[in-house]
């Protein structure tokens, strides 16, 4: 299946089309013209911190005019949350593509997050742009990263209640992994460690010990 130009898989610049007559259709163009901006959001968030995005910034990176950005953005605000969004479906597919390939419930999360370790590091610009730039893009980009998080958070309960039938409130529990994790990732991040990020997996994976687990299994699981 052919991926859409706003997906900037992998963060690769789109290169700029011809000047003149072509070949491509309005569609085509559209998509690339977003794809670059997309891009180029991303990169000025993830070098320079989101304090520095302005309209002029992206234009220029993206090398688009005022008036092509205007065409598909309010503004820059608008822009990043669309980066913010388009990022935050990459890391979910992933991480779902990776979880669902296993069918243990600890090997699913160690999928999971060993997935979400990698994109990142594979991607530093969106990852600052992503974990630690959005936080100071104001509260609606921040309800909607929590949003993103509500998914991870999800499958953390899911497994929890597979592993642990009888563990008491596993969604506040999920929910404190989730967010213990995040915190460690945008620390490493915002220290310019997010190449070291895939090195974290086993130690994170370590909250998932549950105190007492035997306590909590399938009745007749203990002793």
């Amino acid at each position: 299946m052919e991926e859409r130009m706003t997906d900037t898989t992998a963060l690769g610049r789109a290169g700029k089309l011809p000047s003149g007559r072509h070949q491509y259709t309005r569609d085509y163009v559209v998509g690339h013209q977003i794809s670059r901006i997309l891009t180029a959001v991303i990169e000025v968030a993830g070098t320079e911190g989101f304090g520095q995005l302005t309209v002029e910034a992206i234009i220029g990176r993206a090398e688009v005019s005022r008036s092509t950005f205007y065409e598909h953005f309010r503004n820059k605000d608008d822009a990043f949350m669309q980066a913010h969004d388009m990022m935050a479906n990459r890391v979910i597919d992933q991480v779902v593509l990776a979880y669902e390939r296993e069918t243990d419930a600890l090997e699913r999360l160690r999928a999971g997050l060993s997935a979400f370790l990698a994109f990142l590091a594979n991607e530093p610009l969106a990852a600052r742009a992503f974990i630690v730039e959005s936080m100071a893009a104001g509260p609606e980009v921040a309800d909607r990263h929590d949003e993103g998080k509500r998914a991870f958070i999800q499958m953390v309960e899911d497994n929890l209640r597979e592993l642990f039938p009888r563990y008491p409130d596993p969604g506040l529990t999920a929910e404190t992994l989730v967010g213990g994790i995040h915190d460690v990732v945008h620390t490493r991040i915002r220290r310019g460690e997010t190449a070291d990020l895939p090195g974290l997996l086993d130690g994170l994976l370590n909250v998932f010990a549950i105190p007492d687990a035997e306590e909590w299994g399938p009745p007749g699981a203990a002793g």
